[in-house]
Formats: C-alpha cells, sequence, structure tokens
C-alpha cells in the first residue's frame, strides 16, 4: 500500500501556472505507476494525467494536452503535476492515485490509495 500526501494548490488567476505534488511513502512507488484526477463542484472525478513507473510513458486528457506536464522522481518517492496556462474550468481538486497493473489509464476505478487532494481555483 502507497499513502499519498498532494500539495501546491492554491488560487491563480487565468493564463498563471502552479505545480502539484505528491509526496508517497510506501516501498511500492518506485515500481507503480501513477496518475493525476481532478474534480469540480458537481461534477464526476475525471482523468488528468499519468506516468509509468520509469516515467516511459505519460498520457493526458485532451483538455490539459500541451499545457499540463506529469514526471516523477523515484528516488524522492514524488509525482509532480506542473500546469501552465491555466483556465477558470481547470478549477477543481486535484488528487494523485496509484494505478493498478494492467488496467486503463484513463478511468477512475483502475486507481488506489488516492490522496487527500489539494484544492486549485483559477480565477478569470
Amino acid at each position: 500500500q502507497v499513502q499519498l500526501v498532494e500539495s501546491g494548490g492554491g488560487l491563480v488567476q487565468a493564463g498563471g501556472s502552479l505545480r502539484l505534488s505528491c509526496a508517497a511513502s510506501g516501498r511500492t512507488f518506485s515500481s507503480a505507476a501513477m496518475g493525476w484526477f481532478r474534480q469540480a463542484p458537481g461534477k464526476e472525478r475525471e482523468f488528468v494525467a499519468a506516468i509509468s513507473w520509469n516515467a516511459g510513458s505519460t498520457y493526458y486528457a485532451d483538455s490539459v494536452k500541451g499545457r499540463f506536464t506529469i514526471s516523477r522522481d523515484n528516488a524522492k518517492n514524488t509525482v509532480l503535476l506542473q500546469m501552465n496556462s491555466l483556465k477558470p474550468d481547470d478549477t477543481a481538486v486535484y488528487y494523485c492515485a496509484v494505478k493498478n497493473i494492467g488496467t486503463s489509464w484513463y478511468f477512475v476505478s483502475s486507481y488506489d490509495d488516492w490522496g487527500q487532494g489539494t484544492q486549485v481555483t483559477v480565477s478569470s
């Protein structure tokens, strides 16, 4: 099992940037694929980005492609989400999670061990 703690959220103006961090504890982190999801008020949790265990593959939702970058540092047990050119539609609570082996990259049900989330608010 992996314990996850997100940080780095906040209030930013449209067009600004934020970098989210997900700190993981647990011996299995370096071998686990990881994902970022977000949930806006009244909406379902949705996929944002994911990264394979060795950072060899990355995946993005169409809505963030070209603006967000996911990365990881296995030596520091950390996954990062660099968010640029933020829009009001990016406002949500952002969560990181551990992906189960052999499952789709894009579904909430493919992930376990969720963090508590960090709030991102983008003002217009």
